[in-house]
């Protein structure tokens, strides 16, 4: 059993990191607002505002701010700013074991899935998959739905995902339970060789991407099923992978031919189009926890990620 933080209460400050690339400052200063509805107060990291290139300042400076948050005592909470680039260029320099002595929520998507893989694998940590705050919270296209997918962070709340979110395909049908864990593909392929690469063991493993043409996702996949991590999954949650219209290509398979051909010929449970992933709205879920994907009825139970 991974640990579970413990939830927020109103009046809780939580820490805001940009862990990878630099946040755009107005929409951050936007989404802001959204806090204080919550009920939460914020302190921002020494370094959210630093440009360094494509990244949110030096390795070392993105690196103090996520140290610094987990082990301030009085911060319950870290949302991160937004994703980009350049999380896995510090994951091995963690300490790691300052997470586990602290835990607390963890919440972001993209970029941040390698920081989740690694405190799931090596801090026993349960973190969450949701929208950011430059990224998706300060922005117009912000959705209500995605809003109070935060308020699993104040109660621990069971999450259903059913088709009145959205259509679902199933690839393959069944029923199946295991511990939630993934994220984005090109991260979890990006790992696959390190003591950061994704374990499937028994696992139901989630998927998601942006801006990857189908012959994209289709050299992720080939990464995972060669490194065994697709027959070790005992199902697939496929998310959202949006803006993946070929480019260049004349000729191409779709997205859905992709997935079937690797995914189709598992055996397990799989199913697509859930809205988890870079898209509105965005069904922000915790990762490490006990769930329960049903292929045939099309719905996805997911345990609480809070104590």
């Amino acid at each position: 059993m991974r640990i579970r933080p413990q939830r927020l209460q109103q009046g809780d400050t939580i820490g805001i990191i940009a862990p990878s690339s630099p946040p755009n400052q107005e929409s951050l200063e936007r989404s802001l607002a959204f806090l204080e509805q919550l009920g939460l107060k914020w302190r921002f990291g020494k370094h959210t505002k630093t440009v360094n290139g494509y990244l949110a300042g030096t390795d070392e400076e993105r690196l103090e701010d996520l140290h610094d948050m987990f082990a301030d005592p009085t911060i319950k909470g870290i949302i991160c700013a937004g994703g980009g680039y350049g999380s896995a260029r510090y994951t091995d320099k963690i300490d790691l074991q300052l997470m586990q002595e602290n835990p607390k929520i963890f919440w972001g998507f993209s970029d941040i899935t390698f920081l989740h893989t690694a405190m799931g694998a090596y801090s026993n940590l349960v973190t969450f998959h949701g929208p950011m705050l430059a990224s998706c919270v300060g922005k117009e296209s912000f959705h209500e739905l995605s809003a109070k997918m935060f308020q699993q962070l104040f109660e621990p709340m069971e999450l259903h995902y059913t088709e009145a979110i959205g259509p679902l395909k199933t690839v393959t049908g069944g029923v199946v339970q295991g511990e939630l864990v993934g994220g984005n593909l090109s991260l979890l392929a990006s790992g696959i060789g390190t003591k950061f690469e994704v374990d499937t063991k028994g696992k139901l493993l989630f998927i998601e991407d942006v801006g990857e043409e189908p012959y994209r996702v289709d050299g992720l996949l080939n990464q995972l099923r060669m490194a065994g991590k697709l027959d070790d999954a005992v199902g697939i949650v496929v998310g959202d992978f949006s803006d993946a219209a070929p480019k260049k290509r004349e000729v191409s398979l779709t997205l859905d031919e992709v997935f079937d051909h690797y995914l189709g010929s598992l055996g397990k449970p799989v199913v697509k189009g859930f809205k988890i992933g870079h898209c509105q709205p965005h069904f922000a879920i915790p990762l490490g926890v006990g769930a329960k994907l049903d292929a045939d009825h099309r719905t996805l139970t997911i345990l609480p990620g809070v104590e």
